[in-house]
């Protein structure tokens, strides 16, 4: 798996009244992200009529990349404050492309 490009998905869901404190903390992700050794995308996506859901749309050239990026500085600090921001932990799903 490590040799293909993968797709993740990650949702959050706001606490209520914590929706823009969410959302602040997850677009702070987007630009160091997007800079990363095998990011091919990262994009934040806010549910239209929801605005308390969150999804990370993501790309990248390999799960080693995947992997260095779950353990970066910017990912790390956000992590403590998921409990007081989020209903529960995000939802991931890591994906293979096959063709």
């Amino acid at each position: 798996m490590s040799a293909k490009n993968i797709t993740v998905v990650a949702t959050f869901e706001a606490k209520p009244g914590k929706e823009t404190e969410l959302k602040q903390a997850l677009i702070q992700l987007v630009a160091p992200t997007r800079r990363e050794p095998g990011c091919i995308n990262y994009d934040l996506h806010q549910l239209c009529d929801s605005p308390a859901k969150f999804l990370f749309y993501e790309n990248w050239t390999s799960k080693a990349h995947l992997d260095i990026h779950l353990k970066s500085a910017h990912i790390q600090a956000l992590l403590p404050r998921v409990p007081e921001l989020a209903v529960g932990m995000p939802e991931i799903s890591i994906w293979e492309k096959l063709c």
